[in-house]
């Protein structure tokens, strides 16, 4: 009896405690935080929690980058480079659409709505992109080339790919260094297209409070705001890159390695569906 007591006493005093706790903090927000710096702080830990939400839910803020990165074995450094790139292509459009909104006394249905076809333009961007890519890794497997390596006479080394299509032709092939220089083009074009679709994307939890800070004149919290959704959004993005990059470069796929391209080709149509036919 004693003990049962005594452990009801505990528990009693533990959760007396906890309250305190939570009153006492309920009561430092609410008179010094608020009262020292206003709204400000609220606004902004708002704006940081959805830029890092918004970014965790949405697979098409990171996917490209880690799946795309692991085909093309781009190293580390690059990877990171234009997951940054992108990041604040993404959330400077939604800022500056926002800011000509406000300017020009526009709604915020109108704005939003504007967003909404940004949306779905950048939806349909990805899901084409996963298909030219699908394709092209499909051509890829079916002519399944192989690499050679060429040292000039003035010191360079330059590698290209091709197939041999006899007996003959394994022993004695040609090829035009013009072919390798529409490979390499059509590879340099691969991070234009990614941030083309990362500016096109929409960041809607944004423009609320962007709209709203910005119809009330203060410059201060809407310039908070964008910087704590902003660096919110990038910090994320790189965070989950950077997670999923060196997951996947612990992968050798071995003899299936060809089948990368396809793989990510698949797996960005894939997310575009989503986000086209499912409202991602």
């Amino acid at each position: 009896m004693y003990y049962e007591k005594n452990l009801f006493s505990n528990r009693a005093i533990k959760i007396f405690i906890v309250n305190q706790i939570i009153v006492k903090l309920d009561d430092f927000i609410r008179f010094v935080i608020i009262k020292k710096f206003g709204m400000t702080m609220i606004t902004l830990t708002t704006a940081i929690f959805l830029g890092f939400f918004h970014t965790l839910i949405g697979p098409d803020h990171y996917l490209p980058f880690m799946v795309i990165g692991r085909a093309r074995r781009w190293s580390y450094y690059q990877t990171m480079m234009l997951t940054t790139i992108c990041g604040i292509g993404h959330v400077l459009s939604s800022v500056l659409l926002g800011y000509i909104g406000a300017v020009a006394g526009l709604s915020l249905e109108k704005v939003m709505h504007w967003e909404t076809s940004r949306g779905d333009w950048a939806g349909w961007s990805l899901f084409l992109f996963g298909i030219g890519y699908l394709i092209w890794g499909i051509w890829k497997i079916r002519t399944n080339p192989h690499t050679h390596y060429h040292l000039h006479s003035d010191g360079s080394i330059h590698r290209h790919e091709h197939t041999h299509e006899s007996v003959l032709a394994t022993k004695l092939h040609s090829h035009s260094h013009s072919d390798h220089q529409q490979e390499k083009s059509w590879k340099e074009l691969t991070p234009w297209l990614l941030i083309i679709i990362f500016v096109l994307g929409p960041c809607e939890p944004l423009i609320p409070l962007f709209f709203t800070e910005a119809v009330l004149g203060n410059w201060s919290h809407l310039i908070a705001v964008s910087l704590g959704y902003g660096l919110a959004t990038i910090l994320t993005m790189n965070l989950i890159v950077t997670i999923g990059w060196f997951g996947l470069f612990q992968i050798n796929f071995g003899k299936f390695e060809k089948y990368t391209h396809a793989l990510a080709g698949s797996m960005l149509s894939i997310a575009g569906a989503g986000i086209v036919f499912l409202g991602w």
